[in-house]
């Protein structure tokens, strides 16, 4: 059964058609608050319109993290595809996944998403980082229960508040630097976001382990995240890269709804 899978992301929207765990086609958006149900429709239509497969679409899976947008995404379901099943992922939604939080309403519809695909595609507990607007580490217990987990800033917004803020700094290509110690500004720039989130990310994971009470070898570090080719390739205790991770999950919880 092939899905269309959107993951509504504050700064970016990704959507997939998704079949069987087969991501057959996929695109990325910028998440425009303004942008309109129609706006989205036309948006959407022309993406799929392209695509080879876009015919055999027989669901609608759908979460978000911008309430504006998923307002007018809900419009736009009602009113261009009042006749295709879809799934949005609220409160209420069946996941499988028992969120351990003070407050699970709290927790982003991305990130339960991440760890419903986590404990169903890996074995034993994991650790999923998702490198996007912000970074987060969300924790999935050997038996499937969400458990906590942690938010940082993100790579990209991180760099733009530097060059606003710095008088004689700027945005740059987010390169691996030739070393750590940097011999222009350029280059520390690089150093500093390169190698500063992958031992972020490093630090945090070695502490989620050790708070565990886990044997570091049967803990999944999970990369995903439109970042994470950025850094992952320095952080040692990452284990896999899911691209794909979240769209996976959209469709864990649309065949759980159907």
């Amino acid at each position: 059964m092939t899905l269309l899978c959107a993951d509504i992301g504050n700064s970016h929207t990704v959507l997939g058609l998704v079949d069987d765990g087969q991501v057959l086609d996929h695109w990325r958006v910028a998440t425009d608050e303004r942008r309109t149900a129609d706006e989205w429709a036309v948006l959407l239509q022309g993406l799929l319109r392209e695509s080879n497969v876009a015919d055999l679409v027989e669901g609608i899976a759908v979460c978000a993290t911008v309430p504006a947008v998923m307002h007018e995404w809900r419009d736009m379901l009602t009113r261009y595809y009042g006749t295709v099943r879809h799934v949005v992922v609220e409160p209420g939604i069946r996941t499988g996944v028992p969120v351990l939080m003070d407050n699970p309403r709290e927790v982003g519809a991305d990130r339960i998403m991440n760890a419903l695909a986590a404990a169903t595609l890996y074995d034993g507990p994991s650790i999923v980082v998702d490198f996007g607007t912000a970074t987060t580490f969300d924790v999935v217990s050997e038996i499937g229960q969400y458990v906590g987990g942690a938010i940082a800033p993100g790579i990209e917004i991180s760099q733009e508040a530097l060059s606003r803020r710095g008088a004689q700094l700027r945005n740059v290509e987010l390169l691996r630097p030739r070393s750590v110690i940097a011999k222009n500004t350029v280059e520390a720039l690089r150093s500093g976001m390169f190698f500063g989130f992958a031992s972020l990310a490093e630090g945090i994971i070695t502490r989620m382990i050790a708070e565990l009470g886990a044997d570091p070898g049967t803990v999944n570090v999970i990369a995903t995240g439109h970042l994470a080719p950025v850094v992952i390739g320095e952080c040692q205790s990452i284990t896999a890269h899911a691209p794909w991770l979240t769209l996976r999950g959209l469709e864990l919880v649309f065949q759980r709804n159907s």
